[in-house]
């Protein structure tokens, strides 16, 4: 096995439904829209544009230690290859992390109750293929192959929800929290991003994600509702394990150490990370975007039944408010935040 590759064992039940009649209107209505919405990425993406790779990719704003000390004394063409490899490094995860959704949906359609559902699950797995290959096509065309190897914390979170044999586990950690990630931060990408080949990308992928994210708030509170005390009490902690993987630890070494900087400054970044996301001045549209990130995960939560005391501690010590109402969040930053 290499870099690129590893091998995960994975046993689950598959479960050969042969009714066919509409059980479930809401995700048969789900599963319209899918089929209403699909894009194909080679027509509708305009990929005669330039990318100006001299301007930068992401918004300046979402580069760690930007605007700190440490920012001000860059020159301005290690600014600029900063910004691309740091962009590159960003969406490299999010690349890996649509390669893993594609996996563990495939095999959501084997494992969810109704048709209704693997109707849905097997149209998600074309649009998971889809974002991989509209990201994998942007990096090696647009960005000259630059991928990053995956993170620690997306390959703990992928390889547990690949090998994991529960459902409601594989939906809960997908969609209930990967996948409001993804809406977040595609919805920052499509306002905030340079390259406009990048905004039109984004754009597209926020539809189908927003729609993923809405198979579990339908398809998760039957079944969380009929779970045992000792079920219940493995989705709890995974949950929290889930937002911790995907709010912490991604940091993105490996941009830094490309550029050339050495272990020391690089840890001075890191540093002020963590110090910038403490501070009311943090930088306007990464606020919004916590506070919107946060806002989604506990209104989730609420809808599908999984908001319970142990679920609001756990979420209180990742420093997200379980009470939040969209109008505040605040982050308990701690390293690697």
């Amino acid at each position: 096995m290499t870099e690129t590759e590893h091998r995960i064992q994975s046993e689950y039940e598959t479960l050969y439904q042969r009714e066919y009649a509409v059980l479930a209107p809401d995700m048969r209505r789900l599963y319209e829209n899918a089929k209403r919405d699909q894009w194909n990425a080679s027509r509708d993406i305009d990929w005669s544009q330039p990318v100006d790779l001299d301007k930068g990719i992401f918004a300046d704003g979402l580069i760690d230690g930007y605007g700190s000390e440490f920012w001000n004394k860059l020159d301005e063409k290690t600014r600029r290859e900063l910004n691309v490899e740091f962009s590159c490094w960003r969406i490299s995860q999010l690349l890996h992390g649509e390669e893993g959704a594609m996996l563990a949906c495939s095999q959501l359609v084997d494992m969810v109750p109704t048709n209704d559902a693997k109707f849905f699950q097997s149209t998600q797995v074309v649009d998971e293929a889809r974002h991989t290959e509209v990201l994998s096509r942007y990096l090696n065309e647009k960005c000259g192959g630059r991928i990053y190897p995956m993170n620690h914390n997306v390959k703990h979170l992928f390889d547990y929800l690949l090998g994991q044999g529960k459902w409601f586990i594989k939906t809960a950690g997908l969609q209930l929290v990967a996948e409001t990630f993804a809406v977040g931060l595609f919805r920052m990408l499509a306002e905030t991003a340079q390259d406009p080949v990048l905004k039109s990308i984004s754009k597209r992928i926020l539809l189908d994600e927003s729609r993923h994210m809405g198979f579990s708030v339908i398809g998760l509170p039957d079944m969380i509702a009929s779970l045992s005390p000792s079920e219940m009490s493995e989705l709890e902690d995974f949950v929290a394990e889930a937002c911790r993987l995907v709010l912490r630890g991604q940091f993105p070494r490996e941009a830094f150490e490309k550029i050339g900087f050495n272990k020391s400054e690089i840890d001075q970044v890191q540093k002020i990370r963590v110090e910038s996301a403490k501070s009311n001045d943090y930088v306007f549209f990464r606020q919004i975007f916590r506070r919107e990130m946060y806002t989604q995960v506990v209104s989730n939560m609420k809808k599908v039944g999984l908001m319970t005391p142990r679920t609001a501690e756990n979420l209180r010590k990742l420093g997200i408010d379980p009470t939040i109402d969209g109008r505040a969040a605040t982050l308990e930053s701690q390293p690697g935040a």
